[in-house]
């Protein structure tokens, strides 16, 4: 599990299937900031695990703090499904 700060927003929501890294991964949670105060374009901070990782983040075995954090654009975002 991971957290993905995207710059732009590529137009996905919850539950949708992304490709970053060579894997795909499902957006468990999204959060939307800058769309009143902040930087020129919308970020998008994410939690994004694989499907196999689910039952982990539905019951909250995981610390928020230490999820390894990757920054990109929106255009480096392959949307494989926009939401499940």
């Amino acid at each position: 599990m991971k957290r993905l700060i995207i710059s732009g927003d590529p137009g996905v929501r919850r539950n949708a299937v992304i490709e970053h890294g060579g894997e795909e991964l499902t957006l468990f949670q999204i959060n939307r900031n800058g769309d009143w105060h902040g930087p020129d374009e919308v970020q998008l901070w994410c939690v994004a695990g694989t499907e196999d990782e689910r039952e982990s983040y539905d019951k909250r075995e995981y610390i928020p703090h230490f999820l390894d954090v990757d920054r990109l654009d929106a255009g480096e975002v392959t949307v494989i499904e926009r939401a499940g």
